[in-house]
């Protein structure tokens, strides 16, 4: 028995690591897996431009705009954004690239959701680091903390059931051991013996 319990209990903590695994990965957008180590593509760079604004003025100070390059991922197939990787990896053509938009647009006069909007339109929502707080998208977000909820709720059902079913087990095996110790009932004859003792006493 607590053999089969402990490994329905193994069965569970691997469903939870596997569901902390799977939470993980949507809130990833659904990517496949990328590495800094591949093959960059230096043709995945598309101009994102938008006409000045009349009187344009620019709405973001550097700091912002370097803020906003954070949440713009670098298109040249590593997992870094574009403020990342133009500032670490001086190889890359597609961030500086990107970085170049940004200012054109930010001189435009455009706030920082207009430029993320802009570049969505270019590239899609890949152009994201996290995924836009709307629609389907939601789940990216709520789904790793449902599975951490519910994978703790399996494994604190499995525990008690694990503890109480241990209980039982070792209550069961000292009623055996008890009644393994008791000695063995009296026959006819000791108890015929044992009633002339008595009668004799008398």
């Amino acid at each position: 028995m607590t053999t089969i319990v402990r490994r329905e209990f193994l069965v569970a903590a691997g469903g939870l690591a596997a569901t902390f695994l799977v939470g993980g990965n949507i809130g990833a957008q659904g990517q496949p897996p990328q590495t800094n180590f591949g093959p960059m593509d230096q043709s995945a760079y598309r101009p994102t431009y938008r006409p000045a604004k009349p009187g344009a003025t620019p709405l973001l100070s550097n700091t912002e705009r370097d803020a906003l390059e954070k949440r713009l991922k670098c298109q040249c197939t590593c997992i870094l954004d574009v403020y990342t990787c133009r500032t670490t990896d001086f190889t890359c053509p597609v961030s500086p690239a990107m970085h170049q938009d940004v200012m054109r647009l930010v001189e435009g006069g455009y706030s920082g959701d207009e430029i993320l909007a802009a570049f969505v339109e270019t590239y899609g929502e890949v152009a994201l680091t996290s995924p836009k707080k709307e629609g389907f998208n939601w789940a990216g977000y709520f789904a790793p903390a449902i599975a951490m909820m519910t994978g703790a709720v399996v494994l604190t059902m499995m525990l008690r059931r694990w503890a109480a079913e241990s209980r039982v087990a070792r209550a069961s095996s000292a009623a055996t051991a008890s009644a393994a110790d008791a000695p063995p009932p009296a026959t006819d004859a000791e108890m015929e013996r044992l009633n002339r003792v008595l009668r004799d006493d008398r």
